[in-house]
């Protein structure tokens, strides 16, 4: 089954945020809240767990790409 991930809330009044660096590659297997990226929603670096876990079949947003 294949689930997509969003960029989650990061803050109330944050809206917007930067995929600074992957932490998985495709293919890689994780566990639920293992680290899978890390974010930029302002100032400070955010590493972001994965929601689920299960094997990474494809990165969608490439790092540098803004998310809301």
């Amino acid at each position: 089954m294949l689930i997509d991930v969003t960029m989650p809330q990061l803050g109330e009044s944050v809206s917007e945020g930067t995929i600074t660096k992957w932490l998985v590659r495709e293919g890689e297997i994780v566990r639920r809240t293992n680290r899978s990226s890390r974010s930029r929603p302002d100032k400070a670096d955010s590493e972001l767990p994965a929601p689920v876990s299960g094997r990474v079949a494809k990165l969608l947003a490439k790092e540098g790409t803004s998310s809301r």
